[in-house]
Formats: C-alpha cells, structure tokens, sequence
C-alpha cells in the first residue's frame, strides 16, 4: 500500500507493460540506446490512464510510463460489466471499434486493446483495430474511445430531461 503526503492511502492499480520500444540515437561518438515503454494503469473499478516512459534504462522507463500514466487517469462509464455503448476511438492513425458485449461474453479484443479494459474493468467488450496496429496508437485510441462513452443518467442530466426520455420513451 502506497501513502500520499497526508497519510492518506493510495489506491492499488494494475500496472501493464505494453510495448517495450529500444531506440537509438546517432551522435558524434557513435550510436547512444534508449528504451521507450509504454504502460497503462488501471483500477479495475472504471479508472485507466495510459503513458510512456523513456530512459536509458528498461525498469526506469517502466517507472517512468507508470508516473505518466497515473498523471493522465480517465474515468471510464460501465454499465455492469460492459460499457453503455457503441463507440469508434480515433488517435492519429488507430481506429478502435469498441462495441458492448453480452454477461459471459468476455473481453473479445486484440492484446494491447485488452490490457486497457482488463485495467478498465470491463469484463464484456467486443473490439476491433480498424487501422494502424501500432501499439502507441491502438492504445491511445482505445483510452479516446473510452473517454466519449457517456451513461443514460449523464445525458439526461446534461440534456436536463429524464432518463426515460434519452431511452426512447413516450415522445
């Protein structure tokens, strides 16, 4: 259990190594490698975040990823153990079709867009990669995707009108 300044305790998150990246640089003196990885972060109860850390080091970029991806936390709207709706995540060149899935279904999803709902706490969600399968991208766009679904109660509070109302109801 981790403690903040004022003693108060820090919830646990899952942390996930998407892609570990090895990178290198061409200087005067020669060829200079880095490594770049990509983390993301979850709760399990509907907070995620995504980040990329880079060092010349592989555990101080994972470091660095983690911190990152704990400073860029998204809230995500479920609906039991899916999400409310049909939604198209767009970052750069990644599409993710995000679609909600039946109880028993599961996580139907390539492996970067799973570990960002497993860290979600998503349980039944169909997807698919529409464009670039470049990890940074599909999980950018993923995290995009996520931040637009919106729940029945918050559109009805938005719109001021009652939740029967954004359902379809008496017109």
């Amino acid at each position: 259990m981790a403690f903040r300044k004022d003693n108060v305790e820090e919830k646990e998150f899952s942390e996930n190594l998407v892609a570990l990246n090895r990178v290198s640089k061409t200087v005067k003196g020669g060829r200079v490698a880095r490594f770049a990885a990509l983390m993301v972060v979850g709760d399990g109860h509907g907070r995620v975040g995504a980040g990329i850390g880079k060092a010349a080091e592989v555990p101080e970029a994972i470091r660095k990823g983690i911190e990152d991806a704990k400073k860029n936390m998204i809230t995500v709207s479920v609906k039991g153990t899916t999400i409310p709706h049909e939604v198209v995540g767009v970052y750069g060149a990644g599409k993710v079709l995000l679609k909600p899935a039946a109880p028993g279904t599961g996580i139907i999803a390539g492996s970067k867009v799973r570990m960002v709902v497993e860290a979600a706490g998503i349980t039944n969600i169909r997807a698919k990669c529409l464009r670039s399968n470049n990890p940074t991208n599909v999980v950018r766009a993923t995290i995009e995707g996520l931040k637009e679904l919106r729940s029945a109660e918050e559109v009805a509070k938005i719109r001021d009108i009652s939740v029967d109302d954004v359902k379809g109801g008496k017109q």
